[in-house]
């Protein structure tokens, strides 16, 4: 069964920071090494388009949230895309039903591009992203170290038909 979307808030910020960490732990999801507080975090993200799952009893299953690409205008519709789904809600569905309405709320929003650049290790992630829409447009190369080590990243994006269709 799809977990209900809804808007993130910032009470949920323990278990969405929670999730995050468990994506940290597989070495496939960013090159972050650590979780940032609320602040830190609030200041990088767009402030719609921020959503969770809920899992039964509201436990955060995981979220989803877009950051700008930019602080130019012109690139005012374009975000790049982070969705994290929880270790014990891997393969139930909970990435597809965050990033579809990821897609939608931001097609609301104005946003035409969304972007994501993701590990090509992260095989669930391109898979997922591909099925709702996305398409490769590159392979960045030897782009960042994560503790030590080079990694490429895959570059996806989704073009709306609907926002900046004009």
């Amino acid at each position: 069964m799809t977990p209900p979307v809804e808007r993130m808030l910032p009470r949920h910020w323990p278990e969405v920071r929670a999730v995050y960490l468990e994506g940290l732990a597989t070495g496939d999801a960013t090159f972050e090494t650590e979780a940032p507080d609320w602040g830190r975090w609030d200041a990088s993200h767009l402030r719609a388009c921020r959503l969770v799952a809920l899992a039964e009893g509201g436990r955060v299953a995981g979220w989803a949230a877009l950051s700008p690409v930019s602080a130019r205008e012109v690139y005012a519709g374009v975000a790049e895309v982070s969705v994290y789904v929880g270790a014990d809600f891997r393969g139930r569905r909970v990435g597809r039903a965050l990033l579809e309405a990821l897609v939608r709320e931001s097609e609301a929003e104005g946003i035409w591009t969304l972007q994501a650049s993701i590990f090509p290790e992260n095989v669930a992630s391109v898979a997922l992203h591909e099925s709702c829409g996305f398409r490769p447009v590159g392979r960045r190369e030897r782009v960042g170290k994560l503790r030590g080590r080079w990694r490429d990243t895959v570059l996806l994006e989704r073009r709306s038909r609907v926002a900046g269709a004009d």
